[in-house]
């Protein structure tokens, strides 16, 4: 098996499963910890059920530490957040057609919204990325910057760029990419002819490897925080 074939099959099955015990062992070593007899939340909290789920809510996904600290920043660590979030979802097209939209729309019509909806995300994405990038070359955050810290924004934002070469200069129908997405869940893996013969097939294969190291990465890195901060706020507001 050439290097090619590897990247576009099994390791993208590696990635998977990694990514999914990584996660599964992360969250049952967390759940395996002690209790503690003493009450970790923080003052002030919401003395009602509903408050406290409310405050943790808040301090899950608004980040209002943060925005206390540098509102600059909190708005591009929201962005980022928030466009993962919906490229994640915008990447279910490539398992399923979201069919009532192409009701609405017509096929191009949908093509046309993937690509506006897409491109914008995937431009805030880029820049937010970009924008937390550099930030870690300046104080006082670069005195508290580690060396991952540089190499999991450098990788994100590969896959990001790659991400967007694809979706505004691929000369390949997204069905083409939902063929070879079908091929891997019925772990026959194979790219359907036009995008074997197509330029974008390489730009596709760099993504698919970046992603997957990303992936692989993710469990073990402060990437983690994503599901961690869940169970810190869910402390801290008991």
């Amino acid at each position: 098996m050439n290097p090619y074939s590897f990247i576009v099959s099994i390791l993208v099955y590696i990635a998977v499963i990694v990514l999914v015990v990584g996660l599964a062992y992360r969250i049952y070593k967390w759940i395996r910890i002690p209790r503690s007899n003493v009450n970790l939340g923080l003052y002030p909290k919401p003395k009602t059920k509903i408050g406290r789920t409310g405050k943790l809510i808040k301090d899950t996904f608004l980040f209002p530490q943060v925005y206390d600290v540098d509102r600059w920043m909190w708005l591009f660590v929201v962005a980022l957040h928030l466009t993962i979030v919906f490229a994640f979802a915008g990447h279910m097209r490539l398992i399923r057609e979201f069919t009532p939209l192409v009701n609405a729309l017509g096929p191009e019509g949908m093509d046309t919204f993937a690509l506006i909806s897409g491109g914008v995300i995937g431009i805030i994405m880029m820049l937010s990325a970009f924008f937390l990038l550099m930030r870690r070359f300046k104080s006082p955050y670069k005195d508290i910057s580690t060396p991952e810290d540089y190499i999991l924004l450098i990788i994100l934002l590969i896959v990001i760029l790659l991400g967007n070469h694809l979706r505004f200069f691929g000369d390949v129908h997204v069905s083409e990419y939902r063929e070879y997405v079908h091929s891997l869940l019925v772990f026959k893996p194979a790219f359907p002819a036009e995008l074997a013969a197509s330029g974008t097939k390489w730009v596709l294969t760099t993504h698919v490897l970046f992603a997957s190291i990303l992936a692989i990465y993710f469990p073990f890195s402060k990437l983690v925080h994503f599901v961690g901060s869940f169970v810190a706020n869910l402390v801290r507001s008991e």
